[in-house]
């Protein structure tokens, strides 16, 4: 991708976004990582920067796994949890992120050792102090990680319903697609559960494999945002029924390359979910981890697909609508997008 400055490049700088798509462990900085490398020594986790960056560089979809897994070894206290979400809206703000939906893996820090009130408490403060610092909205969803099947639902459910954090919004589902059972009955019970409570169904499917994952999370668990969902377009039903329906996507280019999902930006389907008039909006997943940023998936979005501003206004502009703001911030910032060209 280039480095030099172009008006285009000016304005993705300039738009103000919304984020909908990055896990908490997965947000850290390499500074971040290597502070908590350093505060939690003897782990597989290198505490020498150039050793870190190599760390990330990943064969396969499991092996990310596996070095996500180590990441999140390091976060063993509840203040190394509000570290990660004061550096993450830190970083959000730099980039005129006014509002993001970070997804926290409750369950990995209950395996560390940490109580639920405890966890919910750091959460909370962290909200209050990314806005106070930084100006930046944030707002969580609890995903179970699919691999740990009954146990991760149950431990995820019950943070959810009896210790939510005062910014809960969502509740999803995540891991190695292709080895969490797809139709157990503790999944759709634990979506059931929180449906019932008030957060969003926004399960990740259609990553890692085919349009029938997608279909699960619809039929089955109730999806009314799915992340990723890039394998939708070798099915035209399901590209019919996104359409008909408007289920937002949120698609993180970088990371499906990086993790092996497509072999490289111009192999990406976003352009054709685009064509076929689906609802996407631009994510970054894990971006230090791939080595990205949300300012960089618009610049790469334009370089890559040829989208111009009216294109990559709409992507925001399908952030915004498809985010759990209420109506008015939502409105807020749907004027700031709106007023920016004639700026």
């Amino acid at each position: 991708m280039s480095t030099t400055i172009t008006p285009l490049h000016a304005f993705i700088d300039a738009l103000p976004k919304v984020e909908l798509h990055v896990h908490l462990v997965g947000s850290a900085s390499v500074a971040t990582v290597l502070e908590l490398a350093r505060r939690h020594p003897g782990g597989p986790v290198p505490t020498d920067e150039r050793e870190l960056r190599g760390f990330y560089t990943f064969r396969d979809f499991p092996h990310f796994a596996e070095v996500y897994e180590a990441v999140s070894s390091l976060v063993r206290t509840p203040d190394d949890v509000a570290t990660l979400v004061l550096g993450t809206a830190r970083d959000l703000a730099a980039q005129n992120v006014r509002y993001a939906e970070i997804t926290v893996t409750p369950y990995t820090h209950h395996r560390a050792g940490m109580a639920m009130p405890a966890v919910t408490e750091a959460l909370d403060r962290a909200v209050e102090e990314a806005r106070e610092r930084h100006g930046v909205r944030i707002a969580y969803i609890f995903d179970i990680p699919g691999e740990f099947g009954t146990e991760g639902a149950a431990a995820t459910t019950e943070h959810a319903l009896r210790h939510p954090p005062r910014a809960l919004v969502g509740f999803g589902l995540a891991g190695i697609e292709q080895v969490r059972p797809p139709y157990r009955d503790d999944f759709r019970a634990a979506f059931r559960a929180a449906r019932e409570a008030g957060l969003r169904s926004l399960p990740h499917a259609g990553e890692m494999t085919g349009p029938e994952t997608i279909w699960e999370v619809i039929e089955g668990l109730g999806a009314e945002r799915i992340g990723h969902g890039i394998s939708c377009v070798q099915d035209p039903r399901l590209v019919a029924h996104l359409r008909e329906t408007r289920i937002p996507l949120e698609v993180c280019p970088t990371s499906n390359v990086c993790t092996g999902q497509v072999a490289s930006l111009a192999d990406h389907p976003l352009p054709r979910m685009l064509e076929e008039g689906l609802f996407v909006t631009l994510n970054t997943d894990d971006p230090p981890m791939f080595g990205t940023t949300l300012n960089g998936e618009y610049r790469a979005a334009a370089e890559a697909f040829g989208l111009g501003r009216a294109e990559l206004t709409a992507l925001a502009r399908n952030a915004v609508i498809a985010s759990s703001l209420d109506g008015a911030g939502k409105q807020a910032v749907l004027d700031e997008i709106d007023a920016l060209p004639a700026a």
